[in-house]
């Protein structure tokens, strides 16, 4: 090679270099990194309504009216007419006892009112000839006055074997036992042949009428004093007077198809449990409920006409058990900020202080946040934010 031509050589080398240093120039040094995205959440806006206020409280199921069947005449049971568990009406019979000594009884004193008005009459004739004899003194006013005795005595006689003999019919009634009340008839604890006393403390069976059915349910004092406070201050509407409904849940889990009232409300704190026991009546024409379930009561006491509710999955709560959740501000920032949550509202919390109309409250995008991070809100209805992953997971 030459000699002579190295300098051109060595410029060619360092061409590459010289271009790499003029696309590096000041216009880049001053161009930074691009901005960080902002990252987008799904938000629900808050909007006061109206909401029915439900309590669930738990209860147990009895019937209406509970009739125990005892005998109120001595004897031996002939026949049990019905059939265990089955539907009864009013008046219907349900054993029968041996009438025989009782109609004996009602034919003896029936006797004994005829021989009393046939007595009567002959008294009644002597005293009237003895009134007619005495205006003219043909007999003596002693004679006069112990006819007149005489004949109250034979009435008072025939009064008397009359009471007998309502007595005997009525006691021969009593053979007939049949049901006081109508509902579902219970097992038998006699057959025909068992000796019956009158009075017995043993009930013969029992009936209880199931439709409608009551439901009691505690509830706790301090619940029920809230709630009677709340109404006084205007903060809930009473929904009627004296009285709330209420939908009974099943052990099973399962809604019970026909709603209620509630009837009755204590007046005495238990001191035990510090409750007050509600009572309330529910139609039961199926018979699905029976004396002694299990039930979970809702009631619907009252209406709060400026509810805020808010997804469950948006609450979180701090160490101290502090009820917590994060909404965009007006600066688009995220915000941690403490509330007051009071009851759960199907799949929502209701909540008491801490939040607004307006307020943009976060339910979905939570592990891609922190409080101070400027995000993109994104509007959600509440159906869809029930979908979304709870806070923190």
């Amino acid at each position: 090679m030459n000699i002579k031509n190295s300098p051109l050589l060595t410029k060619l080398a360092l061409l590459p270099l010289i271009l790499l240093l003029a696309a590096c120039g000041p216009s880049d040094e001053k161009q930074g990194p691009p901005p960080p995205m902002k990252a987008e959440v799904g938000v629900v806006e808050i909007a006061p309504g109206s909401q029915s206020i439900v309590t669930e409280l738990p209860g147990r199921t009895n019937a209406k009216m509970i009739a125990e069947i005892r005998p109120q005449v001595s004897g031996i049971i002939q026949e049990r007419t019905f059939v265990e568990g089955a539907n009864v009406k009013a008046g219907d019979v349900l054993y029968r006892i041996d009438p025989a000594i009782y109609q004996a009884e009602v034919a003896s004193a029936q006797a004994a009112l005829e021989k009393a008005e046939a007595n009567l009459k002959s008294i009644q004739v002597k005293a009237e000839r003895y009134a007619e004899l005495l205006k003219i003194n043909a007999v003596s006013k002693q004679d006069h006055d112990d006819a007149q005795a005489s004949l109250k005595q034979a009435q008072a006689d025939i009064a008397l074997a009359k009471a007998a003999l309502d007595t005997a019919r009525i006691n021969l009634g009593y053979t007939r036992i049949t049901a006081p009340i109508s509902g579902r008839v219970e097992t038998s604890v006699v057959t025909p042949g068992a000796l019956v006393t009158a009075n017995q403390t043993t009930a013969l069976t029992t009936v209880q009428q199931l439709d409608p059915i009551y439901v009691d349910v505690t509830q706790p004092s301090s619940e029920l004093l809230r709630l009677k406070r709340d109404l006084a201050s205007g903060k809930l509407k009473r929904i009627g007077r004296d009285e709330a409904r209420i939908k009974v849940l099943l052990e099973d889990g399962t809604t019970y198809p026909h709603p209620g009232r509630l009837s009755f409300s204590g007046v005495t704190v238990n001191p035990t449990s510090g409750a007050v026991t509600l009572r309330a009546i529910l139609p039961n024409p199926e018979g699905l409920l029976m004396p002694g379930m299990y039930v979970r009561a809702q009631l619907e006491e009252a209406v709060d006409e400026s509810a805020i509710l808010v997804p469950q999955q948006s609450v979180t709560r701090t160490a101290k058990g502090d009820a917590m959740v994060l909404v965009v501000n007006a600066q688009g920032k995220v915000e941690q900020r403490p509330v007051a949550v009071s009851r759960v509202v199907g799949s929502q919390w209701m909540v008491d202080a801490g939040l607004n109309a307006g307020d943009q409250v976060i339910v979905e995008g939570f592990q891609k946040i922190k409080p101070g991070d400027e995000v993109k809100p994104r509007p959600m209805t509440a159906e869809a934010a029930a979908q979304a992953k709870p806070a923190g997971k």
